[in-house]
């Protein structure tokens, strides 16, 4: 028998409290509020993580096109041109070799390999029911010559989605796409060189 007064003990653990209860649905509400966070800024890593990828490829394939017609590699120099212009996002024309460099059969490679470049970083070699789906932020690709160093300097810059550091703070050279992006923390530049040397 018990003593009158006191409750089971069985009856005071029962259950759990009001307090209990929201203290526990506002911990989840804070941990799913960090979860949703953290998975938009992974969708901004990876869309940033796959443009960079395409802008490497893109660079590659006009490394490659401009290292296997050396003898016409001028002829690839579009931002050297009057009015400077850069191919992709912006340019309405048809590159064209003006360079009077290498064979008719040369320049002719070359001004394909631009048109097909330019298309590129438009994005319409890659097509989802005839809609471009394949194309960069804001692609645009230069190459540069330096008759000092004999160098060729192979670019693509595109808008990426957040500001980061401006790739001049990194190279003075990475001026491809400068001022077309608005702020330039948002301009975003992958290049690569190549070498060709004079031999006669």
């Amino acid at each position: 028998m018990m003593p009158a007064g006191r409750t089971p003990l069985r009856a005071r653990e029962a259950g759990f409290s009001m307090l209990e209860v929201l203290v526990s649905i506002l911990i989840m509400v804070v941990g799913m509020l960090g979860f949703i966070g953290l998975q938009a800024r992974a969708q901004v890593a990876e869309v940033e993580a796959y443009q960079r990828g395409q802008a490497l490829i893109l660079v590659q394939d006009m490394v490659d096109r401009l290292n296997t017609n050396r003898k016409a590699a001028l002829c690839y120099t579009v931002t050297s041109q009057s009015p400077s212009i850069t191919l992709g996002t912006g340019y309405a024309g048809t590159p064209t070799c003006t360079a009077s460099v290498g064979t008719t059969a040369t320049r002719a490679v070359a001004s394909n390999d631009l048109v097909e470049w330019n298309n590129a970083l438009l994005g319409t070699t890659e097509t989802l029911g005839g809609n471009p789906v394949g194309t960069i932020l804001g692609a645009r690709g230069c190459v540069t010559y330096d008759a000092a160093t004999l160098q060729y300097r192979v670019a693509v810059a595109w808008q990426g989605l957040v500001p980061t550091v401006a790739p001049t703070v990194a190279s003075a050279a990475a001026t491809c796409g400068l001022n077309q992006y608005g702020n330039d923390a948002q301009r975003r530049e992958v290049s690569a060189s190549l070498m060709i040397a004079v031999l006669n």
